[in-house]
């Protein structure tokens, strides 16, 4: 026998909460919106994400907050009763679980929006809601923050229409250069310079918490889905495009920057359409010595343990061969990591060079900085002149 204040409610849940679901989905103060609506207003407001902690892990809207309606059990439970039973008997079955967490769930909302406008006073009471398909879980919940006070706000179509969203970016066409050089040049430590001269940057390195190399999952956090990573690419890439679109920006500045990867990220993959475009952009090599790529590497990787480092070297035994393979790792063992490094930055850049040339019409898009030392703010400096005296010498008669 259920006591405390929460004893009726829980006593009499299939009878009086089966009630509400009738208006749940029509109820008139909570507005639906289009994906982009809800991101706009997703910039300045908290977004919850109801649907289980496990579809959550696996890829959500990114920056949302997870908000679960049922932990994963419960959803299979009601998913079960769903496809064996009714409907009805699974709506009666997820009310129950949503009796007893109302009031838990109010006040973690309240928490979480408070937080979300500090600074922001004149949108205190805004929250945007969104499940997977704009169904029941998501209703459910905006019914109850609305009925507390809150300005509620839906996605139509639920998590399930920002995927389609986030799939349609990737078939768009962007205006896209790329900084090249070869590995240790410092790329991504130039891009985060430029980015602070006010150039559009994307750092596919960051969204995938990967450098790239067989070294690259060292000291990175653990790689997101790739479901995840699209999700993260697709967000920055419309954000790009409205800075483009909606600045006043030199013609020279209006393009999206990225470092010339892979395809392949780790375990993660751009999409054929955005890695074609990639391939086909204007190419910004700094050309810098080997010794001093050599130098920045052994500063970056050098801290790491043997065993990690054999272990990323083993990871390449096939392409990297036998005799550089046993080489490396023999230096390695004996604290000789400087000649290790020369052995792997030297196939790298043979593998480097294989991927430029592998581009249609390369000699048009590559563009040679010669660079004398691995120190971003000076190449940094040199990328965007190189690029402005190429925007001014195009508007020459």
């Amino acid at each position: 026998m259920p006591y405390g204040p929460n004893a009726w409610l829980i006593k009499n849940s299939s009878k009086y909460l089966a009630s509400l679901r009738i208006n749940l989905l029509a109820y008139m103060a909570v507005i639906k919106l289009t994906i982009e609506d809800f991101l706009q207003k997703a910039a300045y407001s908290p977004v919850l994400d109801v649907r289980s902690p496990g579809e959550f892990a696996h890829a959500h809207i990114p920056g949302a907050h997870s908000f679960p309606l049922f932990t994963d059990e419960e959803r299979k439970v009601v998913g079960t009763a769903y496809k064996q039973q009714s409907r009805e008997k699974a709506i009666k079955i997820g009310l129950v679980y949503f009796g007893v967490k109302m009031e838990p769930m109010v006040t973690a909302a309240e928490s979480i929006i408070a937080e979300a406008h500090k600074n922001n006073p004149q949108n205190a009471k805004t929250v945007l809601v969104h499940c997977w398909r704009g169904g029941m879980r998501s209703a459910a919940i905006a019914w109850l923050l609305d009925l507390y006070g809150f300005k509620v706000y839906t996605l139509a179509g639920g998590y399930k229409a920002f995927r389609n969203w986030v799939l349609q970016q990737f078939q768009l066409n962007y205006p896209f250069k790329v900084l090249g050089g070869f590995t240790g040049s410092g790329k991504t430590e130039v891009l985060q310079q430029m980015a602070q001269h006010k150039a559009i940057v994307i750092d596919l390195e960051a969204l995938a918490h990967h450098k790239g190399s067989a070294f690259g999952s060292l000291g990175q956090l653990v790689q997101p889905s790739q479901e995840m990573f699209e999700n993260k690419l697709a967000l920055q890439l419309y954000s790009a495009m409205q800075q483009i679109t909606e600045n006043q920006m030199e013609s020279a500045d209006r393009f999206i920057w990225l470092e010339d990867e892979s395809q392949r990220i780790g375990t993660v993959n751009l999409t054929a359409h955005i890695f074609q475009q990639k391939q086909a952009a204007p190419v910004f090599f700094i050309d810098i010595p080997f010794n001093e790529r050599l130098d920045y590497i052994l500063s970056g990787y050098g801290k790491f343990d043997k065993e990690q480092l054999v272990n990323a070297i083993i990871r390449i035994k096939k392409r990297l061969g036998g005799l550089e393979t046993k080489n490396a790792i023999n230096f390695i063992l004996e604290d000789d990591i400087k000649s290790a490094f020369a052995i792997l930055l030297t196939y790298y850049d043979k593998l480097y060079t294989k991927g430029l040339h592998q581009r249609n019409n390369l000699n048009e898009l590559l563009h040679k900085i010669n660079c004398p030392m691995v120190n971003a703010a000076i190449n940094s400096n040199a990328v965007l002149h190189h690029n402005a005296s190429m925007g001014q010498a195009a508007t020459q008669p």
